[in-house]
């Protein structure tokens, strides 16, 4: 379907052209007529599948400008967030439509500020309960509520939390929701709180045919970072995620890849959103081409040009390995997904294999220089002498 044949304002038709959308994806397709005729919706989608637009476009298309706070849209993540707002933003300001977002890690004032005139607030739950709690947020007009990849919420814990802030809004509401499984636990709650939902399910946006899987089974631990090493030197083109089971393993393993002359950002749960948020512009902008993370990026974040994923740590479900490489092999585009094992991931990579679908065929390991691997980095130590100095990072 065109996307000029859309029945939605011109201006967003507008906008489309403009950024040389011309076909709608699957979900686009299915859902945006659906929610446009006012329905409850529940759509299957993987990331790179569009889904932002498919909630997007009906939703600000609804929207009356300066008519108090209309519109909710829940995120597990504080990237997603601000993703999703940037969408928002985007295409709501042809309309004159304002969108905030509410995450933590960063001070509340500001945000307060925002709530007060805005149109539409894009948050994740355990900062839209700080608000609710302040009494600094109104959800009396609220019409719409969506809540983007909920499966990753249940994951994250958060499902409590946002079963509370859906008891705070308007029962007349539609509300949709969005995941990339539509596990018992989703049905469940879509059972709870939707009304008679149309459910929308699309195949996988990875083209298989085009993704190459591949492992690497080496005998000892201190052996994979310097075969990761090895690799990321072989594949100069395009963007490639790492991909760690923890944070430390990240900031390990950044920190070490720059030692060897391979710059690289690091993205989890416990950084500061500020290095966060440039982790993100460093390889969305290809300032750096490496970024080592946790399943925090596995999600909803869209970071264009990934033409390999390292497996460093071995994800513990078919799940969690299917978020993964879904980063890769998109929109007609080649891609790579290489794990990397020793005997501690055995068990893990069991799990993976005992799904069918995926065809993760051994490689034979390369011949490689071993390099070093620090597990600790002494903090720097400052020393006062005399006035201070302006100083550049590279």
């Amino acid at each position: 379907m065109k996307c000029e044949q859309l029945n939605i304002n011109q201006k967003l038709i507008a906008m489309l052209q403009q950024q040389r959308f011309e076909e709608l994806t699957c979900i686009q397709e299915r859902c945006i007529p659906e929610i446009l005729q006012g329905k409850d919706v529940v759509g299957q989608a993987e990331t790179g599948s569009g889904k932002t637009l498919a909630f997007c476009l009906p939703i600000l298309n609804a929207i009356q400008p300066h008519k108090g706070l209309q519109a909710l849209i829940l995120t597990p993540t504080r990237e997603l967030c601000i993703q999703v707002t940037d969408v928002f933003r985007e295409f709501g300001k042809t309309l004159g439509i304002r969108t905030a977002s509410v995450y933590g890690g960063v001070g509340i004032g500001p945000q307060i500020h925002d709530i007060r005139t805005t149109d539409i607030v894009v948050g994740t739950p355990g900062r839209m309960l700080d608000h609710i709690r302040r009494g600094t947020i109104d959800f009396r007009f609220i019409r719409i509520v969506v809540l983007d990849e909920t499966d990753k919420m249940f994951e994250m814990g958060f499902i409590e939390d946002v079963e509370a802030i859906i008891h705070e809004v308007p029962r007349q509401r539609q509300l949709l929701l969005f995941s990339a499984t539509i596990s018992e636990e989703v049905h469940r709650l879509a059972r709870q709180h939707l009304n008679h939902p149309v459910i929308v399910k699309t195949q996988s946006y990875v083209d298989h045919s085009k993704l190459k899987q591949i492992y690497y089974d080496i005998y000892e631990q201190n052996q994979k970072f310097s075969l990761l090493v090895h690799l990321l030197n072989q594949n100069t083109n395009g963007l490639s995620i790492v991909f760690c089971g923890t944070r430390r393993e990240s900031d390990a393993v950044s920190k070490n890849l720059a030692r060897q002359g391979i710059h690289a950002s690091a993205i989890h749960g416990g950084m500061k959103q500020n290095k966060r948020s440039s982790s993100l512009d460093a390889l969305k902008s290809q300032r750096t081409k490496v970024l080592v993370a946790t399943d925090v990026a596995a999600r909803g974040l869209d970071i264009k040009n990934v033409t390999h994923i390292y497996n460093y740590d071995v994800p513990k479900t078919p799940t969690e390995y299917v978020h993964r490489i879904g980063r890769t092999a998109r929109a007609g585009a080649n891609g790579s997904a290489i794990t990397l094992l020793t005997e501690r991931d055995h068990d893990n990579f069991r799990r993976v294999q005992s799904n069918d679908d995926f065809q993760i065929e051994r490689a034979d390991v390369p011949e490689f220089r071993q390099v070093p691997f620090r597990r600790h980095f002494e903090p720097r130590q400052h020393s006062f002498r005399g006035p201070p100095r302006h100083s550049f990072s590279r």
